[in-house]
């Protein structure tokens, strides 16, 4: 096949000094740009091989190692800089050539890169029949149709006893037409392995399949990707084995809308046959590791932060086997943040007021579930509506 292959340079010398190395065949074609040239010529890179002289530029390799990342980049490098070098890795790097190599070595690191221009191509033809079936977007690698690869997926999984998680991405209804398309497959993508694949649901809502992970993994790859997005997104995580395609979809739809109604950023389940393989002694140790780790220290720096800024109001805490609670009380009023364990399996926050016509809100989540921040803002919602309680029952 022929080999499409571009040096990158702001020193002319350069081309004279590698085109002879390079061995080309007769059929091959050879280009020749500055950094700033090869910007404007981005429609000739599709299944390029790029070799960029970093010598007095290593911030503009960096710079098109991102840009052009899905094309195979080998970097010619003077120097020893093993910082660059692991940035220029991380970058999309391929490989590295120096002038203390031999032709032969050169030729040699030329021809893994060769292959790979040359599988980029092929599965560009394979993309383009796949956009014009209209079952991939043209501008990104978003599947259209989650059905048909939702069923062919969990199929394999299924052979293969394999594991994925699946998620379910929107945002609210309020934002929901507030950021565009681009912008959220565009972190998703950057931030999720080539494997693992994002379907469209509907008007900014997204199927993402997260392959060989589990929920913890999957909710730190969703922290990391929602800090990236403009707005506020919610996520709903399963696990995606041994489950029918339709099952599977309800699991994590439940689970999106319940982050949407509780306004957190992510809701997971691990699944009723992971809960009966755990007992009733891990379950203890989870509650009470969390009370531990998170309950007591969270509830004890809020008692701190608000001792002396509310005045007329004690602050109280108490703590006992499967239970924390925490009380505001002033003269009329004596609400309570509850957190409970009922069979230990589960964690209820109740939020309890005094009076007969305001109802208990409940919050239940998975024991794993309950973190620092997410208890930290809960009773910052809880303090904030006593105040206003008080403001009112003063007026």
């Amino acid at each position: 096949m022929q080999s499409r292959i571009i040096l990158i340079s702001d020193d002319s010398d350069f081309f004279e000094y590698i085109t002879p190395k390079l061995v080309l065949r007769k059929y091959d074609e050879l280009f020749k740009f500055t950094f700033t040239d090869i910007i404007e010529k981005s429609e000739l890179v599709s299944g390029s091989v790029f070799i960029i002289n970093s010598e007095g530029a290593e911030e503009q390799a960096l710079n098109l190692l991102s840009i052009f990342k899905e094309n195979p980049c080998i970097v010619f490098s003077y120097n020893e800089n093993e910082a660059f070098k692991i940035n220029a890795y991380q970058n999309g790097a391929f490989s590295f050539i120096t002038p203390f190599m031999s032709d032969k070595e050169i030729q040699a690191q030329m021809i893994p890169v060769l292959n790979a221009s040359s599988v980029i191509r092929k599965n560009t033809q394979y993309r383009n029949m796949l956009v014009k079936e209209e079952l991939i977007s043209a501008y990104s690698e978003v599947f259209s149709d989650y059905t048909v690869i939702l069923d062919d997926e969990l199929k394999i999984l299924k052979e293969n006893s394999g594991q994925a998680v699946l998620g379910a991405i929107s945002p609210n209804e309020k934002s929901k037409f507030f950021i565009q398309p681009n912008i959220i497959e565009k972190a998703i993508l950057n931030n999720v392995r080539k494997n693992d694949i994002l379907m469209s649901y509907a008007v900014n809502k997204y199927f993402l399949l997260l392959y060989d992970t589990d929920i913890d993994g999957a909710q730190k790859i969703w922290s990391k990707i929602s800090k990236q997005l403009p707005e506020k997104m919610y996520a709903g995580f399963a696990n995606a084995a041994n489950k029918s395609r339709q099952q599977l979809v309800n699991e994590v739809l439940n689970k999106l809308h319940e982050a949407i109604n509780y306004d957190k950023n992510y809701i997971s389940t691990a699944g009723n046959a992971e809960k009966s393989g755990q007992t009733f002694k891990m379950y203890r140790q989870e509650f009470n590791r969390r009370m531990e780790n998170i309950i007591t220290p969270v509830f004890y720096h809020t008692q701190q932060k608000y001792n002396d800024k509310l005045f007329g109001v004690q602050i109280e805490q108490t703590s006992g086997e499967g239970l924390a609670i925490m009380t505001l009380k002033s003269r009329n009023i004596a609400n309570s943040l509850k957190i409970t364990t009922p069979g230990l399996s589960k964690i209820n926050i109740d939020i309890v007021y005094n009076n007969e016509t305001t109802p208990a809100k409940r919050i239940t989540l998975e024991p794993n579930e309950l973190e620092a921040g997410l208890l930290e803002d809960l009773l910052e919602q809880f303090i904030e509506e006593f105040k206003k309680e008080i403001d009112y029952g003063n007026t």
